[in-house]
């Protein structure tokens, strides 16, 4: 006489067609012993089953401290967008505006390397000073703005001698009716400004830096 054996998935399948299994065999409970998932030692189901839900409850409680961290970094990125729009809105003149912008990404967002540059209008600034095709070919293909290790060395040159020990670059595109141009803040860490981060923030700091400019042009 043959003994057909159920299968681990057989098993499985009949004990979720069956949930009122344990309550009409509840000594099971007792009698049935699992390893520990970090010891190894010999617990009982309901053990088992305790401790999971604990797992279950813990990954939950680190998932909901993240979303916190998040909603409070949002918050502060927020409070730093608004003082900046702020400082732009009383800028009476370009230079003002400009350095509202300077200080506000140096010192609110500790960004230590901030510059930009601004094309088509003529200046007497360091802003509009001169660039090369190529970096306006450069602009002109960005949707969004580009993060990471890489920037031609014409923009290095932006930042002087410092430009070549600079490892991390945000490379944002001006555009506004009267602008077209290129934000650029760096820095030495090379984590900074990396290529998967978002950029929702840096596109906003574009626009409200391109509006302020285009005021005075």
């Amino acid at each position: 006489m043959s003994i057909d054996i159920l299968t681990h998935d057989q098993v499985a399948q009949f004990l979720k067609d069956n949930p009122e299994f344990f309550s009409h065999n509840a000594e099971l409970l007792s009698q049935i012993n699992l390893a520990h998932p970090h010891s190894g030692q010999a617990i009982s189901l309901g053990e088992r089953q305790v401790l999971l839900l604990r797992d279950r409850a813990r990954n939950l409680e680190n998932k909901l401290k993240e979303f916190i961290q998040f909603a409070e970094e949002n918050d502060a990125i927020g409070d730093k967008m608004h003082r900046l729009s702020i400082g732009l809105m009383r800028a009476k003149s370009l230079p003002a505006a400009l350095e509202s912008v300077y200080l506000s990404l140096t010192e609110q967002f500790a960004i230590p390397h901030v510059t930009l540059r601004v094309w088509s209008i003529g200046h007497e600034l360091p802003e509009f000073s001169p660039v090369s095709e190529d970096i306006r070919v450069l602009t002109a293909g960005l949707a969004q703005p580009q993060c990471g290790a890489d920037a031609p060395a014409e923009i290095r040159g932006w930042f002087g001698e410092g430009g070549s020990q600079l490892h991390s670059f945000a490379l944002t595109p001006l555009r506004d009716e009267n602008v077209e141009g290129l934000l650029v803040m760096a820095s030495e860490d090379p984590r900074r400004f990396y290529p998967e981060m978002g950029t929702l923030y840096l596109n906003w700091l574009g626009e409200l830096t391109s509006a302020a400019v285009s005021r005075f042009l």
